[in-house]
């Protein structure tokens, strides 16, 4: 039947082989518009990792997360968070070394459960990697508005028209992304080094500041959020009636959930395989080594920040230069600040680079019109969509005030991760003979518990954010419906069933 024939070619999957050797030599002798030149090493990727993940979280979903949520307990809802994304990771090191590619968990997608399934996955990586640059632009230009007190209606959260100062930061970088991967880590690596260095300051000077008084309760009892719309509880508080409370075990875990945003990004460095010298080793190592670095320097922030302010005197702004100035250290304040706009102009960096990535492998496989993914032969990268998705987030860092979706970009990775954790368990036991430079070790059980995990806090996100998902998603499937399906080589391949003779 026609329409079997159709549902049967949503789930085509890619041969997992012909994935690993597609950056084989081309001998048309044109092979340098479709390969990426490898030039990362473990350092690099550890570099690309920590610019990604250390960023707005640490800046300001602390305070926030601390005052509202979780109080002192904070430090375990980053924990929890980072485990989960520790997970992930194992399964997404294994994927990551064996089949290193451009497209990362899409592509894994596209071999184990099939291309609707890999194009949906795209689609969020897309809205992640978009939506995170863009609040991130925007609070970047908010912290040079602070610093030199330029015009709110240009550089502002709140008050801008149009805001000029996160349009300029992306547009810089943007222009830095499509220059060359060899740029793009420079600039990188060293912001990174600034901020891991203003993370060390923080905990080494503010040691001296706690008190641990302001830890207790270390978990806050209980309590009834009143007046709170329906659409904002956590969707399992919503399925179940249940009213929605703050703090407690529940907050811990609704903050968890949030913070996520603060772990999101990592798994840009999987989109890095096809320009790494050694994916089968250093893929793993960048990976589990940018989780482990950030998780501790998390943790260890969150102790010092709740210990030096009480949480309910927390700033949800600016938490870290507030509770110095709170504590009477206004010159260490203009440090971290100063440090804040470097660690923010990573994190937009590498979402740009990584949102190139993802597009470039669409290109490829033909979900996208191939033309706009071509790599440039004098810069090695795919120029056309890094302008193209530059230009759309400086767009929306310019008029859209983004704060809030911030879940989003939560719930985006947590699909994501949800899927990597199924990829690898198809995978094993459809190509159980594949090579595998890392094996994620208890497969099954580790990849199940991490996709639990993984439901578990996209549970705890409000029913708004599902809704605003879901309607991306839907968005998404219009544009494959109408483009991708028909355009993806795979199509050429796999020729549609026909009902009586060919026509």
């Amino acid at each position: 039947m026609p329409i079997r024939g159709s549902l049967k070619h949503l789930v085509r999957t890619k041969d997992v082989d012909d994935v690993i050797h597609q950056n084989d030599d081309d001998p048309s002798g044109d092979d340098h518009h479709t390969r990426l030149s490898r030039r990362l090493t473990v350092w690099d990727l550890m570099g690309f990792g920590i610019g990604i993940v250390i960023g707005t979280g640490i800046f300001t979903l602390t305070g926030t997360a601390a005052k509202d949520n979780a109080g002192p307990a904070v430090m375990i809802s980053f924990l929890i968070a980072g485990i989960v994304a520790m997970l992930a990771a194992l399964c997404y090191a294994e994927l990551a070394a064996a089949v290193p590619t451009a497209g990362s968990s899409y592509t894994y997608a596209y071999t184990t459960i099939g291309e609707i399934f890999a194009w949906i996955i795209a689609w969020d990586l897309i809205l992640e990697f978009a939506l995170g640059a863009a609040v991130v632009a925007r609070g970047w230009s908010g912290y040079l508005q602070g610093v030199f007190d330029l015009p709110r209606a240009f550089f502002g959260e709140d008050d801008s028209v149009v805001n000029l100062g996160a349009v300029f930061i992306v547009l810089v970088l943007g222009v830095v992304a499509a220059m060359g991967i060899r740029e793009s880590k420079l600039v990188t690596n060293s912001l990174v080094v600034i901020k891991v260095s203003i993370c060390l300051f923080i905990i080494a000077v503010g040691l001296f500041y706690v008190n641990m008084d302001n830890q207790k309760p270390y978990i806050p009892p209980s309590e009834k959020v009143e007046g709170a719309s329906g659409l904002k509880q956590p969707l399992w508080q919503w399925v179940t009636g249940v009213d929605q409370t703050a703090y407690g075990v529940t907050g811990v875990l609704v903050a968890a959930a949030i913070v996520f945003f603060a772990y999101s990004g990592f798994e840009a460095v999987a989109n890095l395989g096809e320009e790494t010298k050694n994916p089968g080793k250093d893929m793993p190592r960048g990976l589990i080594g940018t989780l482990i670095v950030c998780t501790v320097l998390y943790v260890a922030v969150c102790f010092v920040l709740t210990g030096m302010v009480k949480y309910t005197r927390l700033s949800t702004g600016e938490p870290l230069a507030d509770a110095f100035d709170q504590a009477g250290l206004g010159w260490a304040s203009i440090i971290i600040g100063t440090a804040a706009v470097a660690g923010l102009t990573s994190v937009i960096l590498v979402d740009i680079v990584a949102m190139g990535r993802i597009g470039f492998a669409l290109c490829r496989d033909g979900l996208l019109p191939p033309a706009i993914g071509r790599i440039h032969p004098k810069y090695q990268t795919p120029v056309v969509i890094t302008v193209g998705t530059t230009v759309a987030v400086a767009v929306l860092a310019a008029f859209v005030p983004l704060a809030v979706l911030a879940e989003m970009v939560s719930i985006g990775t947590l699909f994501a991760f949800l899927v990597v954790s199924v990829a690898v368990v198809v995978l094993r036991r459809t190509k159980p003979r594949m090579k595998r430079p890392f094996r994620t070790p208890q497969v099954p059980l580790l990849p199940v518990v991490s996709g639990v995990l993984c439901i578990a806090l996209m549970t705890n996100l409000a029913v708004e954010t599902w809704l605003r998902f879901l309607v991306w998603l839907a968005l998404g499937l219009i544009v494959y419906l109408a483009y991708g399906r028909h355009h993806s080589k795979l199509h050429t391949k796999i020729p549609l069933e026909r009902d009586g003779a060919d026509r």
